[in-house]
């Protein structure tokens, strides 16, 4: 591609992180063994994993055998909450589960089909305007039966942080398991399961700069879950099949490259985003932020623009050499309404009127002018055009 993109679209995935290349070009060629194998190969490709897998637990604080590796978010999402639930119903434990109406559809989808195809009881914690939860919230939905909640770390769509460690405290007292989807936080949030109450935690390599199709489930001790696939003793019993290598090792550098500057660049990346919104709120009548005003993720705006569509928003910015999405990227390309912004009690006119810029590391100061020099003039073309 000649033409280049300025890409505000991180939070649907990030570009791979240079080093990785390099990190995982052995795994194309002379270093092929399958780490299951007993011979010289096999035993290189399980040293190797097991190096990943330490990448990842010191990337997050934990113990090196509490890290599983999946092929994504969505996976760890599923092995989490499937895998937690059946176990603990099948102990005896309960059936009632809890999570919020902002979670990613992995999480929320999943929890559906337990309700509706396994006998699970579910509740579903409204939010705020700003997409948020308390803690009262989740203790007044506590039952006799309740044996997991899942609520998400910081949302993908508008940026808010949620209350996890409160959350954690109170769960830990009570002994139900806690899962949290940390996906969207990780390239920019300190997390370190050492210091927060979860008993389960998912990651995605993709987010932080790893090739697609590797994430991995952190797991506490003493918590048991029923494997999604059979078939292998790989990852510990948990998840049958031959691991994927490459990713596994693409996902441990990208833990370590990403531990090393995540502070250096915090601040840039916000003064970037504030810069961003600031931007627009001169240049364009009619604007307004969705998400937490401060409790929110430092690369992520969310902004609705009345009168002016979102799909055309995206249309132009794409043709204008601008990458943006509308909400989620994880719909087959939809551009349906959100769930988060119908969640937080935005009216329909102005959720389909909604752009999500995320930034990343690699976006300059250069690149937000260009977009700010650009987006008043479309933005005035399509309410024109729109009358």
């Amino acid at each position: 591609m000649s033409k280049k993109i300025i890409y505000l679209d991180h939070n649907a995935t990030a570009p791979v992180r240079a080093g990785i290349k390099e990190a995982v070009l052995p795994y194309l060629n002379s270093a092929f063994g399958n780490p299951s194998s007993i011979h010289a190969l096999g035993r290189e490709a399980k040293r190797d994993l097991e190096r990943a897998r330490e990448q990842v637990a010191g990337f997050i604080g934990a113990p090196l055998t509490n890290v599983f590796f999946t092929s994504g978010g969505t996976e760890s999402n599923n092995l989490a909450i499937l895998g937690a639930a059946r176990f603990a119903k099948k102990k005896g434990k309960g059936n009632h589960l809890i999570t919020t109406a902002v979670e990613h559809d992995a999480v929320l989808t999943t929890c559906k089909y337990l309700e509706q195809n396994e006998d699970f009881e579910l509740t579903v914690l409204p939010v705020d305007q700003y997409g948020m939860i308390t803690v009262d919230q989740v203790v007044e939905a506590l039952k006799d039966n309740t044996i997991l909640v899942s609520v998400m770390m910081a949302n993908n769509e508008i940026g808010t942080f949620l209350p996890i460690k409160e959350i954690g405290t109170i769960l830990r007292e009570k002994d139900i398991l806690f899962h949290t989807d940390a996906v969207q936080a990780m390239n920019t949030y300190d997390v370190n399961v050492s210091q927060l109450p979860v008993d389960l935690l998912s990651l995605s390599g993709h987010k932080i700069g790893a090739l697609k199709g590797i994430g991995a489930l952190y797991v506490r001790s003493q918590v048991r879950l029923h494997p999604l696939q059979h078939g292998g003793e790989q990852e510990m019993t948990l998840r049958s099949g031959t691991e994927n290598l490459i990713g596994a090792v693409s996902l441990g550098k990208a833990c370590e490259l990403t531990a090393q500057d995540k502070k250096e660049k915090r601040d840039q990346l916000k003064q970037l985003r504030d810069c961003l919104w600031k931007g627009i709120q001169s240049s364009i009548e009619d604007v307004s932020v969705n998400g937490a005003p401060e409790a929110r993720l430092i690369n992520t705006l969310s902004v609705s623009f009345k009168g002016a569509e979102g799909e055309a928003i995206l249309l132009a910015l794409d043709m204008a050499g601008v990458a943006a999405s509308s909400g989620s990227a994880c719909a087959s390309g939809s551009v349906e309404s959100s769930h988060v912004l119908e969640a937080i009690g935005l009216p329909e006119d102005l959720a389909e009127n909604t752009v999500r810029f995320s930034l990343g590391y690699s976006t300059t100061q250069e690149e937000i002018d260009h977009v700010l020099e650009i987006l008043p003039q479309l933005i005035s073309r399509i309410r024109l055009a729109n009358g």
